[in-house]
């Protein structure tokens, strides 16, 4: 069947959306239509304002509406530890548990050869330049445990120790309420490494 073009081109245009196929852009295209107009114009204006309002911030990189964002900007956070994260998601995700009150740095993304994404396409050279200038002690390094991510943590790793600053790594394993014999043998793995004494 071939719609509208007004129709034809709100699923093309939701189809640029990361996971969105045909149908499920057919789907939230339909949606929308039913949704009210007031509804509609709030949603679209949403989309524009994050667009326009939204930047990197010029110390972490990570995505703020003020520069620099209100983390870096925090009397009360540990200035002497980095936590390195591949997306701005990934600090949300931190911030939640509450319990890490140092800085971050978000690289956008890893070291992902296969897919062109080399050291010059993230943002590293920023880390190294606030390296120098922040008084640093720590840098923790919480990428992805992918292979990407491994290699970027690596990467980074070489890179940073030769400054004299502790690099570490976060715990990969057993999420909390897993059971053994559903685990990968890498996640076992990466669990008994990453043991700690009681």
């Amino acid at each position: 069947m071939v719609y509208p073009e007004p129709i034809a081109k709100l699923i093309e245009g939701l189809m640029k959306l990361p996971g969105i196929g045909p149908k499920t852009a057919g789907r939230l295209a339909f949606y929308v239509l039913s949704m009210d107009e007031e509804d509609v114009l709030d949603l679209a204006k949403a989309l524009v304002n994050a667009k326009r309002q939204l930047r990197h911030c010029s110390v972490c990189q990570n995505i703020t509406d003020v520069d620099p964002c209100r983390i870096c900007r925090d009397p009360k956070r540990d200035r002497s530890v980095i936590c390195v994260v591949q997306d701005p998601k990934d600090v949300v995700a931190m911030e939640k548990t509450h319990e890490f009150h140092g800085l971050y740095h978000v690289l956008h993304g890893a070291l992902s050869p296969m897919d062109g994404v080399g050291p010059d396409d993230l943002r590293i050279a920023e880390l190294l330049e606030r390296l120098k200038t922040e008084p640093v002690q720590e840098v923790i390094l919480a990428t992805n445990p992918t292979i990407e991510g491994e290699a970027t943590a690596m990467y980074l790793a070489r890179l940073i120790k030769p400054a004299g600053i502790r690099v570490t790594r976060i715990a990969h394993g057993l999420p909390v309420g897993g059971d053994l014999e559903y685990a990968d043998e890498v996640t076992l793995t990466k669990a008994l490494e990453g043991r700690r004494e009681l």
